[in-house]
């Protein structure tokens, strides 16, 4: 079980991610200790989409197509609309957050980001929240939705906004020193 200050951990985006939850994630675990890694399925920098127009941009750290789940010990999934709808049509990208989920490492969503848990397959019947826009397809995918600011079944947490931020992060921190969370399959 490693402490948040001994922990790595990589957040998964690409062009059009809310920049509050990327940057909060990022700032805040960092704060906390913890060497946090960019990856995204192009190299260089992405750009943000901060509420009606393109923000600033962060710069990659490795591709998706190079990372490797032994050397993190969480992922971390920022919302957005388009960033996860970008990256739901990436095998690479899905195949990052399919081999988390498997691996029993912590997996954390927000906002419309558990649209990409929805394409690894790794929501049937486990409790998750997220944007109420995409309840629905939750539910299609067989997670028992709930309009919580943060849920946690079995070290997969999902938020709901940005206003829940700060819950996030305090339970990816939590979640990340309880260590690997054995998982049924979804």
């Amino acid at each position: 079980m490693p402490s948040i200050n001994a922990s790595k951990i990589l957040i998964l985006a690409t062009d059009g991610y809310e920049r509050s939850e990327l940057r909060v994630p990022l700032e805040k675990l960092r704060e906390r200790g913890a060497e946090v890694k960019i990856a995204s399925i192009q190299s260089g920098s992405i750009k943000s989409w901060d509420e009606k127009d393109w923000g600033d941009s962060v710069d990659v750290d490795l591709e998706a197509k190079n990372v490797k789940i032994d050397e993190f010990d969480a992922l971390v999934l920022p919302g957005g609309q388009i960033n996860p709808d970008t990256l739901r049509k990436d095998e690479t990208a899905v195949k990052v957050v399919r081999d988390f989920v498997e691996s029993g490492k912590v997996v954390a969503a927000i906002c419309h980001g558990p649209w990409l848990l929805v394409e690894a397959d790794a929501l049937k019947g486990r409790k998750v929240t997220s944007f109420p826009s995409i309840k629905t397809d939750v539910k299609n995918a067989g997670g028992l939705w709930e309009d919580a600011p943060v849920v946690t079944d079995q070290g997969i947490i999902t938020s709901r906004r940005p206003d829940d931020l700060d819950a996030f992060v305090d339970k990816i921190v939590e979640e990340v020193e309880e260590g690997r969370h054995d998982r049924r399959a979804a």
